[in-house]
């Protein structure tokens, strides 16, 4: 559960849930999934699919058409490149993919349905106002998280179960006044966080 700046009637901050940060799988472990659990693939085949279907999706997408499939339906979405407002001076050229547009299909969200009838499973969730308040907690993060030299936003959140912006935020805490903790130093696109 994270909160969110908005306050409810009891005036506290108001919560909203999202999956678990890290909770993915790869193609190949969806594959290995399916080969234990007697789904009926052999090994490759999973992938062997999705290659297929996305060099035969995109080729019939690019000539406009909107592909309908058992998990949903993808269209191309288009755009102009440039501002023109008298249609007829449109070109071919003029014309750009801005993206795939995916409605998920029926049959889809009735197969998730199925496994969510007594609501979403909490597991592995951490309480991220309770985690911020335990300073030990968030010491022990810092420590695990430096011991290459540094830290970032995004190591300090995995070791913290906290999300990026509670650890941002902690991270500058920790960079401010006369006798920082940390320095921050900007490293190409993101900042690191090394000991002072």
């Amino acid at each position: 559960m994270h909160p969110t700046p908005a306050k409810g009637k009891d005036g506290k901050n108001i919560v909203y849930v999202k999956p678990v940060s890290g909770q993915r799988l790869s193609l190949q472990a969806v594959e290995d999934f399916c080969s234990r659990n007697h789904y009926g693939l052999r090994d490759g085949e999973l992938t062997m699919v999705f290659n297929v279907f996305i060099d035969a999706a995109a080729e019939l997408m690019s000539m406009g058409y909107r592909i309908e499939t058992p998990i949903g339906s993808f269209a191309p979405k288009l755009a102009l490149n440039r501002e023109i407002t008298d249609p007829d001076e449109v070109k071919n050229s003029d014309v750009v993919l801005d993206g795939v547009d995916y409605q998920p299909g029926q049959r889809w969200q009735k197969a998730i349905g199925k496994w969510l009838f007594d609501g979403f499973r909490k597991a592995d969730t951490s309480n991220v106002q309770k985690l911020m308040a335990n300073t030990q907690h968030l010491e022990d993060a810092l420590e695990r998280s430096i011991r290459c030299g540094y830290t970032t936003v995004r190591r300090f959140a995995r070791y913290a179960d906290i999300t990026m912006y509670s650890a941002r935020k902690q991270l500058e805490a920790w960079t401010q006044g006369d006798n920082p903790k940390l320095l921050k130093t900007r490293m190409g696109q993101q900042f690191i966080y090394t000991l002072t």
